[in-house]
Protein backbone atom coordinates (compact mmCIF):
# COMPACT_ATOMS: atom_id res chain seq x y z
CA UNK A 1 0.00 0.00 0.00
CA UNK A 2 1.85 3.05 -0.93
CA UNK A 3 1.90 5.58 2.09
CA UNK A 4 0.53 9.50 1.61
CA UNK A 5 2.59 12.02 3.49
CA UNK A 6 0.54 14.08 5.58
CA UNK A 7 0.40 16.87 3.71
CA UNK A 8 -1.61 15.17 0.88
CA UNK A 9 -4.05 13.73 3.55
CA UNK A 10 -7.69 15.10 3.21
CA UNK A 11 -9.88 15.48 6.29
CA UNK A 12 -12.48 12.77 5.98
CA UNK A 13 -15.51 12.51 8.58
CA UNK A 14 -18.14 10.26 8.25
CA UNK A 15 -21.57 11.04 9.71
CA UNK A 16 -24.02 8.23 10.91
CA UNK A 17 -27.19 8.89 11.54
CA UNK A 18 -30.18 7.12 12.98
CA UNK A 19 -32.92 9.54 11.27
CA UNK A 20 -34.75 9.04 7.46
CA UNK A 21 -32.28 12.60 6.89
CA UNK A 22 -29.00 13.39 8.13
CA UNK A 23 -29.26 16.41 9.81
CA UNK A 24 -27.95 19.11 8.14
CA UNK A 25 -26.67 20.78 11.26
CA UNK A 26 -23.43 19.39 11.76
CA UNK A 27 -22.42 19.29 8.20
CA UNK A 28 -23.03 22.55 7.42
CA UNK A 29 -20.95 24.18 10.80
CA UNK A 30 -17.79 21.30 9.29
CA UNK A 31 -17.74 22.67 5.96
CA UNK A 32 -17.45 26.28 7.58
CA UNK A 33 -14.79 24.87 9.85
CA UNK A 34 -12.97 22.92 7.49
CA UNK A 35 -13.95 23.70 3.99
CA UNK A 36 -11.38 21.11 2.08
CA UNK A 37 -12.81 17.74 4.32
CA UNK A 38 -14.56 15.40 2.67
CA UNK A 39 -18.17 14.57 4.34
CA UNK A 40 -19.32 11.15 3.66
CA UNK A 41 -23.31 11.20 5.00
CA UNK A 42 -24.96 7.59 6.06
CA UNK A 43 -28.61 7.70 6.88
CA UNK A 44 -31.16 5.60 8.29
CA UNK A 45 -28.19 3.53 10.19
CA UNK A 46 -28.95 0.81 11.99
CA UNK A 47 -25.98 -0.90 14.57
CA UNK A 48 -26.63 -3.92 12.39
CA UNK A 49 -25.20 -1.69 9.14
CA UNK A 50 -22.16 -0.34 11.77
CA UNK A 51 -19.82 -3.17 12.13
CA UNK A 52 -19.34 -3.23 7.87
CA UNK A 53 -19.33 0.33 7.75
CA UNK A 54 -16.34 1.37 10.32
CA UNK A 55 -14.72 -1.59 9.12
CA UNK A 56 -14.59 -0.13 5.65
CA UNK A 57 -13.12 3.05 7.02
CA UNK A 58 -10.32 1.75 8.94
CA UNK A 59 -8.33 -0.26 6.54
CA UNK A 60 -8.55 2.05 3.24
CA UNK A 61 -6.16 4.79 4.74
CA UNK A 62 -3.10 2.32 6.45
CA UNK A 63 -2.46 3.30 9.91
CA UNK A 64 -1.17 6.90 9.48
CA UNK A 65 -3.82 7.51 7.29
CA UNK A 66 -6.54 6.36 9.46
CA UNK A 67 -5.92 8.88 11.71
CA UNK A 68 -7.47 11.68 9.36
CA UNK A 69 -10.68 9.85 9.04
CA UNK A 70 -13.22 11.07 12.26
CA UNK A 71 -16.80 9.85 12.73
CA UNK A 72 -20.10 11.59 13.88
CA UNK A 73 -22.81 9.95 15.27
CA UNK A 74 -26.01 11.51 15.71
CA UNK A 75 -29.85 11.11 15.80
CA UNK A 76 -33.25 11.17 17.60
CA UNK A 77 -33.11 7.54 18.86
CA UNK A 78 -30.59 8.09 21.68
CA UNK A 79 -30.15 4.36 22.75
CA UNK A 80 -30.03 3.18 19.48
CA UNK A 81 -27.05 5.90 19.38
CA UNK A 82 -25.86 4.15 22.52
CA UNK A 83 -25.70 0.80 20.36
CA UNK A 84 -23.97 1.85 17.60
CA UNK A 85 -21.35 3.57 19.83
CA UNK A 86 -20.46 0.43 21.85
CA UNK A 87 -20.45 -1.33 18.48
CA UNK A 88 -18.38 1.48 16.80
CA UNK A 89 -15.35 1.17 19.87
CA UNK A 90 -15.42 -3.10 19.82
CA UNK A 91 -15.03 -2.71 16.12
CA UNK A 92 -11.78 -0.84 16.28
CA UNK A 93 -8.67 -2.21 17.18
CA UNK A 94 -4.88 -0.39 16.81
CA UNK A 95 -3.53 0.89 14.83
CA UNK A 96 -6.54 1.18 13.33
CA UNK A 97 -8.23 3.93 15.39
CA UNK A 98 -10.28 7.02 14.60
CA UNK A 99 -12.44 9.91 16.75
CA UNK A 100 -15.51 9.71 17.29
CA UNK A 101 -17.49 12.47 18.35
CA UNK A 102 -21.00 11.67 20.05
CA UNK A 103 -23.85 13.77 19.87
CA UNK A 104 -27.57 12.67 19.88
CA UNK A 105 -29.44 15.58 17.65
CA UNK A 106 -26.87 17.96 19.82
CA UNK A 107 -28.39 16.71 23.19
CA UNK A 108 -24.86 16.25 24.49
CA UNK A 109 -23.68 19.82 23.72
CA UNK A 110 -26.50 21.56 24.62
CA UNK A 111 -26.67 19.79 27.99
CA UNK A 112 -23.12 20.76 28.28
CA UNK A 113 -23.60 23.84 27.94
CA UNK A 114 -26.87 24.69 30.19
CA UNK A 115 -24.69 23.17 33.00
CA UNK A 116 -21.69 25.81 32.51
CA UNK A 117 -24.18 28.78 32.03
CA UNK A 118 -25.68 27.24 35.22
CA UNK A 119 -22.49 26.91 37.12
CA UNK A 120 -21.26 30.51 35.51
CA UNK A 121 -24.27 32.28 36.94
CA UNK A 122 -23.86 30.23 40.61
CA UNK A 123 -20.34 31.53 40.42
CA UNK A 124 -21.40 34.72 39.78
CA UNK A 125 -24.33 35.74 41.93
CA UNK A 126 -22.37 33.84 45.37
CA UNK A 127 -23.87 30.22 45.02
CA UNK A 128 -20.47 29.24 44.48
CA UNK A 129 -19.75 25.80 42.57
CA UNK A 130 -21.76 22.82 41.85
CA UNK A 131 -21.24 20.68 44.92
CA UNK A 132 -23.84 19.73 46.82
CA UNK A 133 -26.02 22.04 45.23
CA UNK A 134 -29.86 20.61 45.04
CA UNK A 135 -30.51 20.74 41.56
CA UNK A 136 -33.98 20.29 39.74
CA UNK A 137 -34.59 19.18 36.27
CA UNK A 138 -37.71 20.15 34.84
CA UNK A 139 -38.97 17.24 32.33
CA UNK A 140 -36.04 15.92 32.49
CA UNK A 141 -36.09 12.29 31.16
CA UNK A 142 -35.56 13.44 27.57
CA UNK A 143 -31.67 13.31 25.80
CA UNK A 144 -30.75 16.62 27.25
CA UNK A 145 -32.38 16.25 30.94
CA UNK A 146 -30.32 12.68 30.64
CA UNK A 147 -27.11 13.99 30.05
CA UNK A 148 -27.46 17.41 32.31
CA UNK A 149 -28.53 15.02 35.33
CA UNK A 150 -25.41 13.08 34.57
CA UNK A 151 -23.29 16.36 34.48
CA UNK A 152 -24.60 17.68 37.82
CA UNK A 153 -24.22 14.28 39.56
CA UNK A 154 -20.76 13.56 38.45
CA UNK A 155 -19.79 17.42 39.82
CA UNK A 156 -21.44 16.32 43.20
CA UNK A 157 -24.91 17.79 42.87
CA UNK A 158 -28.17 16.44 44.19
CA UNK A 159 -30.66 15.90 41.40
CA UNK A 160 -34.37 15.73 41.44
CA UNK A 161 -35.64 14.86 37.65
CA UNK A 162 -38.73 15.02 37.63
CA UNK A 163 -41.74 14.00 34.39
CA UNK A 164 -45.35 13.79 33.87
CA UNK A 165 -44.82 10.14 34.68
CA UNK A 166 -43.45 8.48 37.66
CA UNK A 167 -42.44 5.02 35.95
CA UNK A 168 -40.11 7.33 33.55
CA UNK A 169 -38.81 9.42 36.07
CA UNK A 170 -37.45 6.51 38.62
CA UNK A 171 -36.21 4.67 35.78
CA UNK A 172 -34.40 7.59 34.10
CA UNK A 173 -32.91 8.05 37.73
CA UNK A 174 -31.99 4.92 37.92
CA UNK A 175 -29.93 4.83 34.16
CA UNK A 176 -28.44 8.34 35.56
CA UNK A 177 -27.38 7.09 38.97
CA UNK A 178 -25.95 3.88 37.35
CA UNK A 179 -24.13 5.83 34.59
CA UNK A 180 -22.54 8.24 37.42
CA UNK A 181 -22.08 5.22 39.99
CA UNK A 182 -23.80 6.66 42.79
CA UNK A 183 -26.92 7.31 44.30
CA UNK A 184 -27.23 11.19 42.93
CA UNK A 185 -30.25 11.72 41.28
CA UNK A 186 -34.15 11.02 42.34
CA UNK A 187 -36.80 10.72 40.16
CA UNK A 188 -40.29 12.37 40.97
CA UNK A 189 -43.59 12.77 39.01
CA UNK A 190 -44.54 16.45 38.33
CA UNK A 191 -47.63 16.92 36.18
CA UNK A 192 -49.75 19.93 38.06
CA UNK A 193 -47.85 23.43 39.17
CA UNK A 194 -48.31 22.67 42.71
CA UNK A 195 -46.29 19.05 42.02
CA UNK A 196 -43.24 21.39 40.18
CA UNK A 197 -43.81 23.72 42.61
CA UNK A 198 -42.71 20.92 45.47
CA UNK A 199 -40.08 19.36 43.51
CA UNK A 200 -38.47 23.12 43.38
CA UNK A 201 -38.72 23.78 47.07
CA UNK A 202 -35.19 22.81 47.53
CA UNK A 203 -33.74 23.57 44.73
CA UNK A 204 -30.81 25.79 44.39
CA UNK A 205 -30.40 25.45 40.43
CA UNK A 206 -33.77 24.92 38.42
CA UNK A 207 -33.10 23.68 34.73
CA UNK A 208 -36.23 23.35 32.19
CA UNK A 209 -35.22 20.74 29.40
CA UNK A 210 -38.57 20.32 28.47
CA UNK A 211 -40.23 20.28 24.46
CA UNK A 212 -40.32 22.99 22.50
CA UNK A 213 -43.46 25.51 23.17
CA UNK A 214 -44.28 23.98 26.70
CA UNK A 215 -44.44 26.05 29.82
CA UNK A 216 -43.00 24.40 32.52
CA UNK A 217 -42.79 26.42 35.28
CA UNK A 218 -45.36 29.59 36.05
CA UNK A 219 -44.27 32.65 37.71
CA UNK A 220 -46.21 32.62 40.82
CA UNK A 221 -45.28 28.99 41.32
CA UNK A 222 -41.88 30.07 41.80
CA UNK A 223 -42.95 32.74 44.08
CA UNK A 224 -44.42 30.46 46.01
CA UNK A 225 -42.24 27.69 46.12
CA UNK A 226 -38.55 29.01 45.20
CA UNK A 227 -37.69 30.70 47.83
CA UNK A 228 -34.33 28.98 48.02
CA UNK A 229 -33.24 29.05 44.29
CA UNK A 230 -30.53 31.38 43.20
CA UNK A 231 -30.35 30.21 39.21
CA UNK A 232 -32.55 29.49 36.45
CA UNK A 233 -32.45 27.88 33.07
CA UNK A 234 -34.21 27.10 30.09
CA UNK A 235 -33.48 25.60 26.91
CA UNK A 236 -37.01 25.75 24.80
CA UNK A 237 -36.74 28.98 22.59
CA UNK A 238 -39.80 28.38 21.36
CA UNK A 239 -43.17 30.47 22.57
CA UNK A 240 -44.35 29.89 25.02
CA UNK A 241 -41.05 29.23 26.77
CA UNK A 242 -40.06 26.39 29.54
CA UNK A 243 -40.13 29.09 32.42
CA UNK A 244 -42.31 32.07 32.60
CA UNK A 245 -40.55 35.75 32.83
CA UNK A 246 -36.91 34.24 31.61
CA UNK A 247 -37.00 34.75 27.71
CA UNK A 248 -34.28 33.01 24.90
CA UNK A 249 -32.25 35.96 24.70
CA UNK A 250 -31.87 36.23 28.55
CA UNK A 251 -28.00 35.99 30.15
CA UNK A 252 -28.30 37.15 33.99
CA UNK A 253 -31.64 38.42 34.08
CA UNK A 254 -33.07 38.81 38.03
CA UNK A 255 -36.31 36.67 37.02
CA UNK A 256 -37.62 37.18 40.49
CA UNK A 257 -35.57 39.58 43.55
CA UNK A 258 -32.36 36.88 44.53
CA UNK A 259 -32.97 34.76 41.67
CA UNK A 260 -30.83 34.90 38.10
CA UNK A 261 -31.55 32.96 34.49
CA UNK A 262 -30.41 32.02 31.20
CA UNK A 263 -32.38 31.77 28.06
CA UNK A 264 -32.35 29.28 25.60
CA UNK A 265 -30.72 31.40 23.08
CA UNK A 266 -27.72 32.50 25.35
CA UNK A 267 -27.45 27.99 26.11
CA UNK A 268 -27.76 27.69 22.42
CA UNK A 269 -25.00 30.26 21.23
CA UNK A 270 -22.14 28.28 24.06
CA UNK A 271 -23.32 24.94 22.69
CA UNK A 272 -22.71 25.53 18.96
CA UNK A 273 -19.17 26.72 20.02
CA UNK A 274 -18.80 23.85 22.00
CA UNK A 275 -19.66 21.34 18.94
CA UNK A 276 -17.25 23.66 16.82
CA UNK A 277 -14.50 22.82 19.21
CA UNK A 278 -15.23 19.36 19.40
CA UNK A 279 -14.76 19.31 15.84
CA UNK A 280 -11.42 20.89 15.87
CA UNK A 281 -10.72 18.69 18.57
CA UNK A 282 -11.57 15.77 17.19
CA UNK A 283 -9.50 16.81 13.82
CA UNK A 284 -6.30 16.64 15.98
CA UNK A 285 -6.94 13.39 18.29
CA UNK A 286 -6.08 10.36 16.43
CA UNK A 287 -8.24 8.33 18.33
CA UNK A 288 -10.98 8.42 21.16
CA UNK A 289 -15.13 9.06 21.79
CA UNK A 290 -15.92 12.70 22.26
CA UNK A 291 -19.24 12.34 24.47
CA UNK A 292 -20.74 14.88 26.89
CA UNK A 293 -17.83 14.42 29.10
CA UNK A 294 -15.85 16.67 26.67
CA UNK A 295 -18.34 18.69 25.63
CA UNK A 296 -18.58 19.81 29.13
CA UNK A 297 -14.73 20.30 29.51
CA UNK A 298 -15.09 22.61 26.95
CA UNK A 299 -17.72 24.34 27.93
CA UNK A 300 -16.00 25.18 31.02
CA UNK A 301 -12.95 26.41 29.35
CA UNK A 302 -14.78 28.49 27.70
CA UNK A 303 -16.57 30.70 30.64
CA UNK A 304 -13.29 30.31 32.02
CA UNK A 305 -14.14 27.78 34.68
CA UNK A 306 -12.30 25.03 35.59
Amino acid sequence: MMELSSQTRKLVILFLDTDKHVSPFEPLLVTDLFPDAQLLLYSNVEPKDVKRIVQDAMFPRGPEGVKYTKMFIGGYDVKKVEEIVEIVKKTMFPPFEFTVIVDPRGANTTAAAAVAKTLELSLKHGLGDLKNKNVTILAGTGPVGVATAILYGLEGSNVILTSRSQERALNTAQRVNKEIGAEKVKGVKAATQDEIGKAIQKADIVLATGAAGVRLLKLDTLKKYGSRCKVLADVNAVPPTGIEGLKPSDKDKEVLPGIYGVGALRIGSLKNAVLAELFKLAAKTPKGVLDYKAAYEIAKKMIKVM
